[in-house]
């Protein structure tokens, strides 16, 4: 919880004092208003011309631009952890400034393009890419992935959000996006870390052969990595708490979703006489090659595809966690699930049109999971359980290759995380587990040395060690 002064432990002068503050409050941001560029409440014509504002109205001393977070209601230091040039919370305020350097300017040149900074085809996930008709005089596409991008175009919402006595629902109904929903939550980072139909928000397989870096997904560990708010009892009035569980098992589910509908998408899928190898495991075809007398095999049976040896394998990662999570967490679902996605790894044999129907069917299965996910309530043995199924002697096979065993540490990792926050493991106990899950990032820090033994065994020491701690 924070510590910050909060209204009922105030003095009693000051809180008389506060009676005359709305008024003046008012006064200020009008001020205020007049000199970002903002509109001002009430200002018809102002929002009416441009839908997006921009970073720098948000980033007024006054707002979100404080070097310290000690803002009594918000940190107000939200602009500095954005902005940071080398923290990963800076990642999003860099998004553009990377396409300009030399691996983007490689990329480009490989596709045959100019420069990366001009193409839609990386401003959709590289800034807040809308048209100049939306855009208000402080807008700058240069800033990158800015407030907007996250939070929804400003113009409706912005002076309602600073508004003394305004509350979050209004905020809501003027435009700003509910992140603290899971559900939309997820969707909204899905569009940019997995991909979405919309322009330029899809990575393709030339885009990743020309240099892109591989696309992975996992709620809340990127939740966390942006946060630039605290749960104190302020947010947890307006918005209410956000379970780390539910992120990540919503998270799971959505980027299921997301996966199968795009695949379903005939326009999307083929390249050409190929299939977009982007829904494909890469390391699945990109490994080692050796021409000798004496084979090397790198391929391993999966017990829950079955596909015919040596098909590239649609990148089932999540769908892996998914499954775990139905067990878990909605067991009742379970079945239909696994059904499901073994259907769909069958129906890559069978043909495209099959293969479509297949991911149809899975799809509405992962919505199925999500909206269960979203609505249950969370606490008790949730994330022992989950953490229990990941290693368990069913799901730890299916750890064959890169993708889905580095998604299965951060799993591990971020629901040992939840344990320690909800009081379940101490800091110490989860500090002698620490070495097993080094262990298995150790294995999976590169696709050239993955190595699934060492993997399965780490991550089994890991998850029997947080068992015993049940």
């Amino acid at each position: 919880m924070s510590k910050r002064i909060k209204r009922k432990s105030l003095p009693t002068a000051l809180v008389r004092t506060r009676a005359i503050l709305p008024a003046l409050a008012i006064a200020i941001m009008g001020i205020v208003a007049l000199l970002t560029g903002l509109p001002q409440s009430g200002s018809a014509t102002a929002q009416a011309s441009y839908s997006y504002t921009g970073v720098a109205s948000c980033a007024g001393s006054t707002c979100h631009g404080r070097t310290e977070g000690n803002g009594a209601v918000v940190r107000q230091d939200e602009i500095a952890t954005w902005q940071s040039p080398t923290a990963v919370s800076g990642a999003h305020s860099r998004a553009y400034t990377v396409l300009a350097g030399r691996r983007g300017q490689q990329i480009a040149e490989s596709l045959g393009w100019e420069n990366a900074t001009s193409r839609s085809e990386c401003l959709g996930c590289h800034a807040t890419n809308v048209p100049v008709s939306d855009q208000g005089p402080r807008f700058h596409i240069s800033d990158g992935v800015g407030c907007e991008s996250c939070h929804g175009a400003a113009a409706g919402w912005i002076s309602t959000h600073y508004k003394v006595g305004g509350t979050h629902e209004a905020n809501l109904s003027n435009g700003l996006v509910p992140l603290e929903q899971p559900q939309t939550r997820a969707k909204v980072c899905l569009d940019c870390h997995y991909g979405s139909a919309e322009e330029g928000q899809f990575v393709t397989h030339a885009m990743m052969a020309a240099g892109h870096p591989r696309i992975s997904f996992e709620l809340d560990l990127f939740s966390a990595f942006q946060q630039h708010h605290d749960v104190d009892d302020d947010y947890l009035d307006r918005k209410g708490m956000t379970d780390s569980v539910q992120l990540w098992a919503v998270g799971q589910a959505e980027a299921v979703a997301r996966a199968t509908d795009l695949f379903s998408r005939g326009d999307l899928a083929t390249e050409g006489v190929f299939p977009e190898f982007y829904f494909y495991d890469c390391h699945s075809c990109h490994r080692s090659i050796t021409d000798g007398p004496d084979r090397r095999l790198t391929f391993e049976t999966n017990p829950q595809r079955p596909i015919p040896f040596g098909q590239p394998p649609f990148n089932d990662e999540n769908i892996i966690m998914l499954d775990a999570v139905s067990q878990a967490l909605a067991p009742a679902r379970a079945d239909a699930f696994r059904s499901a996605s073994r259907s769909f790894h069958d129906a890559m044999d069978q043909g495209r049109a099959q293969a479509e129907a297949a991911a149809i069917a899975l799809r509405s299965e992962a919505t199925q999971l999500s909206d269960a996910l979203a609505a249950r309530s969370y606490g008790g043995n949730d994330a022992f359980e989950v953490i229990a199924i990941v290693g368990g002697r069913t799901t730890n096979p299916r750890f064959t290759d890169y993708t889905g065993s580095a998604q299965a540490v951060m799993a591990v990792d971020t629901l040992l995380n939840a344990l320690v926050r909800q009081g379940r493991i101490t800091v110490g106990a989860a500090a002698g587990i620490r070495a097993d899950i080094n262990r298995a990032y150790q294995a999976v820090r590169s696709p050239e040395s993955y190595n699934p033994g060492e993997f399965r065994s780490a991550l089994g020491n890991a998850v029997n060690a947080i068992g015993r701690l049940r």
